[in-house]
C-alpha cells in the first residue's frame, strides 16, 4: 500500500523516495510507478528545465523510450541526425576552413535525435501525471538516516529522510529505498560521504543555442570544425535552432573564467560566445535571428567511489559521474542508470529476488561510467587540441579525430554497452549464438508472426514490463523428433514457475515475471500453431517464424537464425527486463536456465 503524507503527523511511508526530478530521477520514478511501486519524487527547483542543458538522445536511449511507448513524441518534437561533416583548415587559404569528409551515421535501427532536456522531462512528467504521480517541487531534503539494524529486513523502511517544503514546514519520509538523482552537486552523495574521484581539464568552452541565418553548408548536420583559431561543434536542434560549442582559448578563456570585483563570475553572453565561434567558422558567416540559451563551462570528469549505501540508498545520473557534453552522453547515461536500477528494485520489492540483485546496479553502471570517462577524456583532448603544426599541415590529430568519432559510434550510441559477468550475466554457452553477445542488449531483427503473417521487430517483443523474456529458438517443429524435445522443454519451463514462484502468463501482470516467446525455423506453410506445446504458445501472438520474403513489407534481408548464429537444433536466450541478454542454453539444457534464475531469485518459503 502507498501511504500519502499525514497532515497532522507530517510524515509518510513509501517504497521508494526519489530525490531530484532531472532525467535520471524522472526516468526512475516513471519506471517504478509504471510497475505499480509506491514512489514519491521531490525536487528543489520550482519548475522543470525550460531551455538549454542536455540535448542529444542516443539510439539506445531511444530504444528505452520506445519500450515504454514514449518514442513517438520524441520523434515528433525532436530533430533527427543522420550525417556528420568534418571541417579542417584550408592549407591554401590561411584562417579559412574547408570540408574534409562527410559520413553517414550507421547506427543500426534508429538515428540520433536532438531535443532539449526540458522537453524530455515533460514527456516523463505527462506520463507520470497519467499515473497520478507528480513531483513535489520547491522541496529539499535536510537530513537522511539509514537504520543499519533493519537494512536486511525486506519489509522494513530503514531510510528516514526529512524534507523541507518552501522553507516553511518539514515532513518525515520513511522509505524502503531512496534514489539520489540530485545532480553533480548531489546533497544525497555529500551527506552519505561518498567521495568522487574528479579531475579538471584546462579546456574552457562556450555553448549557445540560436536560430541562425548562415551560409555554412552543413548547419543541419552534426559538424566538427577545427581551424587555426580553435575548435567548434555545430549540432542541429528542434525548431530551426542549432547549438554551437566553441572552445575558448587565450584571452577568451581568461575573460570567461575571471571573477568580477565582487567575487562573482563574469557572465559572457550569447553574442560574445558567437563572436568567438565566428573566427573558427570563417569564411562562413552566422547571423542570429534569436538566441535561446548560452553557458560557459570547464570540463570536469569524475566517478563516485560507490553508488549505494547498504543497498538502501542509491545515487544515479550526474550524482555518480560527470564528464564533458561533447560525447552527448549526460542525459543518456542518467536515464540508463535509473532504467537499470528500477526493474531490480521492482523485483526485490515484489519479493521475487533477494537483495543481492541490487548489488549489480553499481557493478554494471559504475564500470560503464569508468569506460565513459576514459572515452570522454580522449575525445575532449582530441577536440580541444590544435589541428596541425607547421610540419604537418593535414595533421595526424585531424585523422585521429575523425577516426575516433567514427569508430566510437557503437559506444557513444549506447548500443555497445557490455555488462560483465555477474549473477544476472552468465557467459557460459556464448558459442551457441555467435550473433548475440551475453551482457549486451538483444540485437535487432525481424520475424513473422505465425498466425497473421505480420512482420514483428524483435525489440517490439521487449517492452519494459519488468518481465524476463525467454526466447525459444525452437528449430523445425514439423520434425517429430524436434517436437518431442520441445514437449520436454515445455514441461521443464513449467517447473520453473513452481520452483521460483513465478507465473508465466501473457499480458502485463504484476504476477507475471517471465514470458516465453517461440521462434520457429519451420517453413511457414508447414508450421502448425496447435502442435506447439501450450507452454511455448501462451498466446496466439507469441509464436513466430524465421521467414524472409521480399513480398512481405518490413521483413529483413537476413533471417534471425543466421543473423544471431543460432543452430536449428534449438537454443534458449534469456533477456533481462532491461533488454540485455543474461544467459544462453540449448533446449536440452534447461538446468542451466534454472541455475541462472536461482542464483538471484528468492525461493518461496
Amino acid at each position: 500500500m502507498c501511504f500519502r503524507p499525514n497532515a497532522s503527523k507530517k510524515c509518510s511511508t513509501v517504497d521508494v523516495l526519489v530525490v531530484g526530478a532531472g532525467p535520471a530521477g524522472l526516468m526512475g520514478a516513471y519506471a517504478l510507478a509504471k510497475a505499480g511501486v509506491c514512489v514519491r519524487i521531490i525536487e528543489k527547483r520550482a519548475t522543470r528545465v525550460a531551455v538549454g542543458h542536455a540535448d542529444g538522445i542516443q539510439p539506445r536511449t531511444m530504444e528505452v523510450l520506445k519500450s515504454y511507448g514514449l518514442l513517438d513524441r520524441v520523434m515528433k518534437e525532436g530533430n533527427e541526425l543522420r550525417t556528420a561533416a568534418f571541417y579542417n583548415p584550408n592549407p591554401n587559404k590561411p584562417r579559412e576552413i574547408q570540408v574534409s569528409k562527410a559520413v553517414l551515421f550507421t547506427i543500426l535501427i534508429i538515428h540520433q535525435v536532438t531535443l532539449h532536456q526540458g522537453a524530455i522531462e515533460q514527456i516523463f512528467l505527462d506520463g507520470m501525471q497519467d499515473m497520478d504521480l507528480q513531483v513535489d517541487r520547491s522541496t529539499i531534503p535536510i537530513s537522511i538516516e539509514v537504520n543499519e539494524d533493519s537494512v536486511a529486513d525486506p519489509d522494513a523502511h530503514p531510510v528516514k529522510a526529512v524534507k523541507n517544503v518552501d522553507s516553511s514546514e518539514t515532513e518525515v519520509v520513511h522509505a524502503k529505498y531512496v534514489v539520489g538523482a540530485d545532480g553533480a552537486h548531489s546533497w544525497i552523495r555529500r551527506n552519505l560521504q561518498i567521495p568522487v574521484d574528479e579531475s579538471s581539464t584546462p579546456y574552457v568552452w562556450g555553448v549557445v543555442d540560436l536560430v541562425p541565418e548562415t551560409d555554412f553548408p552543413d548547419f543541419r548536420n552534426w559538424a566538427g570544425i577545427r581551424s587555426d583559431s580553435g575548435s567548434c561543434l555545430i549540432i542541429p536542434r528542434e525548431r530551426d535552432m542549432i547549438r554551437i560549442y566553441v572552445q575558448l582559448e587565450g584571452q577568451n578563456a581568461i575573460d570567461a573564467t575571471k571573477e568580477a570585483a565582487d567575487g562573482s563570475k563574469v557572465k559572457m553572453g550569447p553574442e560574445w560566445i558567437l563572436d568567438v565561434a565566428r573566427k573558427t567558422l570563417y569564411p562562413f558567416t552566422v547571423v542570429p535571428k534569436s538566441f535561446e540559451w548560452s553557458s560557459i563551462y570547464t570540463i570536469a570528469q569524475g566517478v563516485a567511489s560507490r553508488y549505494s549505501v547498504h543497498d538502501r540508498v542509491f545515487i544515479a545520473g550526474d550524482a555518480c559521474h560527470t564528464h564533458s557534453p561533447k560525447a552527448g552522453q549526460g542525459m543518456n547515461a542518467s536515464i540508463n542508470d535509473t532504467y537499470n536500477l528500477a526493474w531490480k528494485l521492482v523485483w526485490v520489492l515484489r519479493g521475487w529476488s533477494n537483495r543481492t540483485l541490487l548489488k549489480t546496479y553499481e557493478f554494471e553502471r559504475r564500470q560503464y561510467a569508468l569506460d565513459l570517462i576514459s572515452f570522454d577524456k580522449k575525445l575532449a583532448k582530441l577536440i580541444s587540441e590544435k589541428t596541425h603544426n607547421e610540419s604537418n599541415v593535414d595533421g595526424a590529430m585531424r585523422t585521429a579525430y575523425m577516426s575516433m568519432i567514427q569508430k566510437s559510434t557503437e559506444f557513444s550510441s549506447g548500443i555497445g554497452v557490455h555488462y560483465l559477468p555477474s549473477d544476472i550475466v552468465n557467459i557460459k554457452n556464448q558459442g551457441l549464438a555467435s550473433g548475440i553477445v551475453i551482457g549486451k542488449r538483444m540485437p535487432p531483427g525481424t520475424v513473422v508472426r505465425l498466425l497473421d503473417f505480420c512482420p514483428v521487430h524483435i525489440h517490439d517483443l521487449l517492452p519494459s514490463d519488468t518481465r524476463f523474456k525467454i526466447f525459444v529458438f525452437a528449430g523445425n517443429a514439423s520434425s517429430s523428433a524436434q517436437l518431442m524435445r520441445l514437449q520436454q522443454l515445455a514441461a521443464k519451463i513449467d517447473t520453473l514457475r513452481s520452483l521460483l514462484g513465478l507465473d508465466i502468463v501473457p499480458g502485463n501482470s504484476s504476477q507475471s515475471g517471465l514470458e516465453v516467446l517461440t521462434i520457429l525455423s519451420t517453413k511457414l506453410e508447414l508450421a502448425l500453431f496447435k502442435e506447439i506445446p501450450s507452454m511455448l504458445r501462451s498466446h496466439w501472438s507469441k509464436v513466430f517464424v524465421d521467414y524472409m520474403d521480399t513480398n512481405i513489407p518490413g521483413t529483413d534481408r537476413i533471417q534471425v537464425y543466421k543473423k544471431y548464429g543460432v543452430g536449428i537444433d534449438g537454443t534458449l536466450v534469456v533477456v533481462r527486463p532491461d533488454g540485455y541478454v543474461g544467459a544462453i542454453a540449448t533446449i536440452d539444457d534447461f538446468e542451466h536456465i534454472k541455475h541462472y534464475f536461482s542464483s538471484f531469485l528468492e525461493t518461496p518459503k
